[in-house]
This record gives C-alpha cells, sequence and structure tokens, in this order.
C-alpha cells in the first residue's frame, strides 16, 4: 500500500475507526505529516488482518507482534517497532474493540512488591521516583535470590550473614562509595519492610553494617555566578523550547528547586496574585516559596508563546506531540543542554541549588536563612556550605604554631 491511503474507502476491520483516530492525534499535537504516516501504517494493518481473515476483535498485543514479525520475516524496510503501532494500540484500547489480553502469571514475588510498594507510599510517603528505585532492586534482589536458593519469594529464610556477603559483593562489584552506600539504602528499606510485614524474625536493616565512607569530606561543588548567568542567557529566547528551557533554569537557579520539583509543578501550584508557588518536595512536604519576578517572568513567556495546549496538568511538557509532562530526567537534560551551548562541563540541577546557596552565603545569608530556601529538614545537611564560605573562615582559624618561622 506504500504510502497510499485509500484503504480507507474500503471495507477493512480498522476503517471505521480511521476518522477518530486521526482526530486523537491531531489533539495530541502531531502535524499533518506525522498523523499521515500512522494512518499509513493503520492501513498496513488493516490489510494484513484482512488477509488473515481476522477483524479487530482479534487485535492483540501478541496479533501486533505477529504483524511486525511477518514484515521483518518478509524483509520490508523500515519495519516499525511495537511502540510506532503504541499511539494505534492505545486508541483502540479506549474504544474497547482491542481483544482481552490473558492474565498475566502473578508469582509470590510480584504480590511482596505491590505490597512493598503500597508501604513505600502510604507509610513512609515517598516520591514515585524514589519508590520506583527501590522497588527495582527489591526485584532484583529477591528474584535473584529466589533463583538461586528458591522459595515463593525470594524472601524466605534470608540471614544475617547472607546480608554481609551482599555487601561485600556490592563494594567490589561498584566503583564509587556513593554506589555502594545507595544499594546499601535500598537494601535496608527492603530488609526494614520484611520485619514490618513479618517475613523476617529480626531486622536486619537495623544491624546492616554502614557503608565506608565520611560525610562533609568534600567541598559543595557550585557554579559561579557567571556561569549560572551564562546558562541562563544561553536559552534562545525567540523558540517555544528556549522559552521553556530557560523558565526550567530560572527555577532551578533563583530559587533551588530540585529537578524532581520542576518537573512536578503543576497549575493549581502557582498563585500570580500573591506572587508565590508551592513546591511537592521530599516527604510530601508542601512548601510555599515567593516566585522571584525573573523565574515569575520566564515562566509567563513560556505560558503566553511556548507552551503547546494539551490537557496535561503539569506546567512543564515535551516540545514534540504527543505532549507529555517532563520527567526529572528530562529537566536534568535540559540543564545539560545549556551547559554545552555555554561551553561549561556539563553539571546537574542540584549544582544550581549549590550555586544559590553559596551565593546567599557570599551576600551574608546565614545558613539557617539558606535550610529555609533550600526546605532542608536537617540544618546538619546545610552545614557544609559554611566550608566554602573561605574568607570567614580564614577569620576564625588559628596559627598554626611555628609557622612563622
Amino acid at each position: 500500500m506504500g504510502s497510499s491511503v485509500s484503504w480507507t474507502q474500503g471495507d477493512g476491520p480498522l476503517v471505521p475507526f480511521v476518522d477518530g483516530f486521526r482526530r486523537e492525534l491531531a489533539g495530541l499535537g502531531h502535524p499533518p505529516g506525522v498523523v499521515r504516516l500512522h494512518v499509513v501504517l493503520m492501513g498496513q494493518l488493516d490489510g494484513w488482518l484482512s488477509a488473515a481473515g481476522l477483524g479487530v476483535g482479534d487485535l492483540s498485543l501478541a496479533v501486533a507482534r505477529q504483524f511486525l514479525a511477518e514484515r521483518r520475516a518478509r524483509g520490508l524496510r523500515r519495519v516499525p517497532t511495537l511502540a510506532g503501532l503504541a499511539p494505534l494500540l492505545g486508541y483502540l484500547s479506549l474504544e474497547g474493540v482491542l481483544a482481552p489480553e490473558p492474565p498475566a502469571v502473578v508469582t509470590g514475588t510480584d504480590v511482596l512488591l505491590a505490597r512493598y510498594r503500597a508501604y513505600l507510599a502510604g507509610d513512609r510517603g515517598l516520591a514515585p521516583a524514589t519508590i520506583e528505585r527501590y522497588e527495582r532492586f527489591a526485584w532484583r534482589f529477591l528474584t535473584g535470590r529466589a533463583s538461586r536458593a528458591g522459595g515463593e519469594t525470594g524472601a524466605e529464610g534470608l540471614a544475617s550473614g547472607e546480608v554481609n556477603s551482599f555487601l561485600l559483593g556490592a563494594a567490589s562489584r561498584l566503583t564509587t562509595v556513593d554506589s555502594v552506600k545507595r544499594e546499601a539504602a535500598d537494601l535496608r528499606s527492603l530488609l526494614r519492610f520484611l520485619y514490618l510485614a513479618r517475613m523476617a524474625e529480626t531486622d536486619l536493616g537495623a544491624a546492616m553494617p554502614p557503608a565506608a565512607g565520611w560525610r562533609g569530606t568534600r567541598l559543595p561543588s557550585a557554579l559561579s555566578r557567571a556561569e549560572v548567568e551564562a546558562l541562563l542567557g544561553s536559552c534562545d529566547r525567540s523558540s517555544p523550547g528556549g522559552r521553556r528551557d530557560r523558565a526550567i533554569l530560572a527555577l532551578l537557579a533563583r530559587l533551588g528547586l530540585r529537578c524532581g520539583e520542576v518537573a512536578a509543578l503543576q497549575f493549581a501550584d502557582i498563585d500570580w496574585r500573591a506572587g508565590e508557588i508551592v513546591v511537592c518536595g521530599k516527604r510530601r512536604r508542601r512548601d510555599r516559596l515567593p516566585l522571584p519576578a525573573e523565574a515569575g517572568e520566564a515562566l509567563v513567556a513560556y505560558l503566553a508563546g511556548g507552551r503547546p495546549a494539551c490537557r496535561c496538568r503539569q506546567v512543564f511538557v515535551t516540545v514534540n506531540a504527543p505532549h507529555r509532562a517532563l520527567l526529572p530526567c528530562s529537566v536534568t537534560a535540559v540543564v545539560y543542554r545549556a551547559c554545552d551551548r555555554a561551553g561549561l562541563g556539563r553539571a546537574g540541577g542540584h549544582r544550581l541549588r549549590h550555586a544559590l546557596a553559596t551565593e546567599m552565603l557570599r551576600q551574608g545569608g546565614n545558613l539557617t536563612e539558606i535550610a529555609q530556601v533550600l526546605r532542608h529538614s536537617d540544618l546538619a545537611a546545610t552545614a557544609g556550605y559554611a566550608k566554602v564560605d573561605r574568607a570567614a573562615l580564614r577569620m576564625v582559624t588559628a596559627p598554626w604554631p611555628g609557622a612563622g618561622r
């Protein structure tokens, strides 16, 4: 059928859905050329279903995979992946015409992980990204142990010696202390849950030895004021993407927000009359902060002339259709691209947070004020910035005996 869309005049099983699919794609912001490509692919699937004597009610993920596999076997060029069929399958699923998928086999580990996920979200109030990280580690740990030692969930008979062996293996496998400490934190969370769920007799998480490493041994790495201005100035304010990126960078640099907090920002969180925003931070904290003029102006420029029309509640969305909310990693990528444009070494969003704290300290702010802006729950987390004020440190440093000889 090539690039023709004449199939829409036929009586194939997908013909009744083509107009609705076009409207759905256009509503998601796809340009006409992209809509046409999706309709062409829909026509190819329609012809294959007709030749196989199948109706739309027979279409499922397994049938879609068979369609793609047969096209690859015929040696056709540019065979799409299942992701290319995802918009069509998603639309047909909403229409309720796809064949039901066979129920997935649920294992004991799956049930345990579901309980663990509910505990992390409900009892600990962790952010979705943190829950995903803990759950990913738990799946790897439990399934690996189940394959080695057997058991329904992978948690049966877990003892302290095995935990210590795992940590020693992580220390030899991972390359940095921070990576070892993160894996230890992931394991400790899982072990404490197993104890609370009465699947372990003792709290092995509390008995875990700490990963070797000392807090506060390094100076916080921050960008200079000139470098921050270079990042902000690197954005092309004449393009929608440039306006979006500048608004993101302004929130990171002027308010010290985390990448996840920027990605989670919704329209309801902005109080334009009061000049404030509500930041949804760690552990379900909701903090009301003043919106600096520069950040507010950048937001207005983006919303008025950069943000595409879409149903997403989040403020920051993708430039290209379909328009979806940005993920925290996408916000980090915005900072990376700005560093590339400004000719700086790549730095993440947290470096802008450090830069704000360092600049506040240089301007005479105290640690309590910095902790309030950065929303640190523990002042010890802010105390590390005292080390970057070298001029003040020189004033309190006692002379070294014999240094003047």
